[in-house]
């Protein structure tokens, strides 16, 4: 137990510039939170879920995090700052995973089903980033701050917008990955050079082979008109 208490506070000293001592990490509110969580988790895997939400809420009103302690968060996770960080039951989440405030890992199911994201290993989660449904962001992936993602990420891509797309990193399409590539979206058609006429020629080939010149001017319009 001790070793995961060092490692968590080793990591957030390696995570968070700001940090100048491992005194000064031991009064993150977002380390508390998931210190908190690791001993509702424990209570809530024996059975003993109201002893587990309750630890859960006063979590929430000390710290500003509420981790559902039926979520599954695995080692070295930190949240940075942490008001407002939302993660639902049925949320997976892996290791060396960053989570900023606001983030929220939320549910689209009324069923007591999977209904929340997986996170995998080394995700970086920004500010107000808001993952909802039960999908999966691959590992190396980074959500950028206030995204709103509702479809799976591929490994190693950066999503942001809403609703996200990608914009660095991975296929970025939609055979199987879900998210569309911003690149993808916006991309123009591809026009054949060899079916398009330029505007700037002024001739064309008839059909007997002879190039044709500019039109005749209308009889009516003499040299006059030609002028």
């Amino acid at each position: 137990m001790f070793d995961r208490l060092r490692e968590d506070v080793r990591t957030a000293r390696e995570t968070d510039p700001a940090a100048k001592s491992s005194a000064e990490v031991l009064l993150y509110a977002g380390l508390h939170a998931v210190w908190a969580y690791r001993l509702a988790h424990w209570l809530w895997t024996r059975e003993f879920h109201f002893a587990a939400r309750l630890i859960s809420q006063l979590t929430r009103f000390l710290t500003g995090v509420e981790i559902h302690p039926g979520a599954d968060l695995g080692r070295r996770v930190f949240v940075d700052h942490g008001m407002g960080v939302v993660v639902g039951e049925t949320a997976e989440v892996g290791d060396d995973v960053v989570m900023y405030h606001g983030v929220t890992l939320g549910g689209d199911d009324p069923r007591p089903v999977k209904r929340h994201p997986t996170v995998g290993d080394r995700v970086t989660l920004g500010a107000n980033a808001t993952l909802v449904g039960d999908i999966t962001v691959g590992d190396d992936a980074s959500v950028g701050a206030g995204a709103v993602v509702v479809d799976d990420v591929p490994p190693g891509a950066t999503v942001v917008g809403n609703p996200a797309k990608v914009v660095d990193g991975g296929d970025g399409t939609d055979g199987g990955n879900g998210v569309e590539s911003a690149d993808e979206a916006s991309e123009p058609t591809a026009v054949d050079p060899e079916t398009t006429a330029d505007p700037d020629d002024e001739s064309t080939d008839d059909p007997d082979g002879e190039t044709a010149g500019p039109p005749e001017p209308p009889a009516c319009c003499g040299a006059a008109g030609a002028s």
